[in-house]
């Protein structure tokens, strides 16, 4: 199941200092173009206090959080879809991740150059949106001149194929990414199948100055971006990229302290990592016991045995019931002995789709 999201952004603006924070993986960064070429790879844990509470009330002998990917793609610039400045490159890397966290430049700072040469959140924003859009129109393109002669013949698969492809060729020719035309669930299946760039899901990441972080809508580039992400019902998250890359070198206690004194409540990492989570359409559930307490990463909308062989094929393939708790109830009652007692403790079968902070106990038998 392994999900990953791609930060993607134009060259020097705190993409890949972002990155090294937030997995300190130390993607080299520089001040010049494709200093990052191959993609960088890091493993990321989910925040979660839901955690910490099972740690405190089963007291196990080890915590082990979730996690998922994140991939930092080098800078595209205007241009990438006919090849330009390593292009190809980059547009292949983007199609191969489930969502795109979009890095913008919300910041002033003369010893960091900028690509245009000027601070313009939303050009910044258009130049990779059209290239992504261009690449996808030549896919499209491509698909559409071959079901074009199919629906001439009339053949049904073939004309409801070509009018997607039509919508979808006067989308992109309009530059509106994929994403922002609505197809039927039919349609869909002929979408899907052609991968394209502008499907993804996006989220925004305004990346501001130190001074500005505590009152980031006084910034009027935030407030752009923020009005731009508003029309594809797109969020947006702000963050200091400087300040977390200071932030990923302390420990836990140090970066509390660090956040209270900038008045921060919340790291913009943590923020991000929250969001993308989300964007990527993933859940937790929890499996707790005296020997661990355990995030499990899944899928929203799986039921019962999938999610159980996520832990281990047997799980899935022997599976019998899952015994099932909410995450709420099981805190409020102090323990599950107590939970089962007040009768909040169920037994649910094959057909059971798990819900976010589940806390299930997996009866199979092989």
């Amino acid at each position: 199941m392994a999900l990953t999201a791609g930060i993607v952004g134009l060259p020097n603006v705190g993409k890949s200092t972002l990155f090294n924070a937030i997995t300190q993986a130390g993607a080299e960064s520089a001040n010049y173009p494709f200093c990052t070429i191959d993609p960088n790879v890091g493993i990321v844990e989910v925040p979660d206090d839901r955690l910490n509470k099972l740690t405190e009330l089963v007291k196990p002998k080890k915590t082990i959080p979730t996690a998922f990917e994140f991939t930092d793609i080098a800078g595209i610039v205007e241009g990438a879809s006919k090849g330009e400045g390593l292009g190809n490159q980059f547009l292949s890397h983007i199609r191969q991740v489930d969502a795109i966290c979009h890095v913008v430049r919300c910041f002033q700072d003369d010893n960091i150059t900028h690509v245009s040469g000027k601070i313009n959140p939303i050009d910044d924003i258009e130049i990779i949106n059209l290239e992504l859009i261009l690449a996808d129109l030549e896919t499209v393109n491509k698909r559409y001149e071959r079901v074009e002669k199919l629906a001439r013949q009339k053949d049904k698969e073939a004309v409801a194929e070509f009018n997607v492809m039509k919508k979808l060729k006067e989308g992109l020719e309009a530059e509106k990414p994929a994403r922002s035309l609505e197809f039927t669930y039919e349609q869909m299946k002929y979408v899907k199948q052609l991968h394209l760039l502008t499907s993804k899901s996006v989220l925004y990441v305004a990346n501001v100055s130190e001074d500005e972080i505590t009152a980031p809508d006084a910034n009027e580039n935030v407030q752009k971006v923020k009005a731009y992400a508003a029309e594809e019902n797109a969020e947006v998250i702000v963050v200091c990229a400087k300040i977390e890359a200071e932030i990923a070198e302390l420990d836990q206690e140090e970066k509390e302290m660090y956040l209270e004194e900038l008045g921060i409540p919340e790291s913009g990492l943590d923020q991000l990592i929250k969001a993308t989570y989300e964007l990527l359409g993933l859940a937790t559930y929890f499996t707790a016991g005296e020997q661990e307490v355990r995030a499990w990463t899944f899928r929203k909308g799986i039921k019962a045995p999938q999610a159980a062989g996520i832990i281990h094929s047997d799980f899935e393939r022997g599976f019998i019931r899952a015994e099932t708790v909410s995450y709420e109830d099981l805190a409020q009652n102090g323990s599950m002995a107590q939970a089962r007692e007040k009768g909040k403790v169920r037994l649910e079968g094959k057909d059971y789709i798990v819900e976010d902070g589940d806390v299930i106990h997996f009866r199979f038998n092989v």
